[in-house]
């Protein structure tokens, strides 16, 4: 990888870290606005809920890239030039991945045997939930 495209992913990802960083955390709401209240709306109850589930999932999710981001500077301060190559097989990472998530260490081929096959999506019976 030359030094000017290691400066343009070093650039991004601090762009990356201050974005993140500046917009803080998803605020969660109470699930229960007063405990005392009579004749409380029973709907808006589930619907918190899934609220509260949504701001913490993105909150984990915002939390594991801000992670994953910092160790991306840390692995292109410590040592630039296998910056861009997979941690597995040390080939390199395309352009084209690093410029959509410059905090990749996989190339796609490790990724995938990481992740695993693939399933099939969707629901086959009405059973498959219960």
């Amino acid at each position: 990888m030359t030094p000017a495209a290691r400066a343009r992913h070093r650039k991004r990802l601090l762009e990356l870290k201050t974005e993140i960083l500046a917009e803080g955390d998803v605020e969660l709401q109470p699930g229960r606005q007063d405990a005392t209240a009579v004749g409380s709306d029973e709907d808006a109850q589930p619907l918190a809920e899934m609220s509260q589930a949504i701001a913490s999932s993105r909150n984990r999710n915002r939390s594991g890239v801000l992670a994953r981001v910092v160790a991306a500077l840390g692995r292109l301060e410590s040592d630039p030039e296998m910056f861009g190559l997979c941690i597995e097989c040390e080939e390199p990472i395309p352009e084209k991945r690093l410029d959509l998530m410059p905090y990749v260490e996989l190339c796609v081929d490790c990724q995938q045997a990481t992740d695993g096959p693939r399933r099939p999506g969707g629901r086959r019976h009405l059973r498959d939930f219960t």
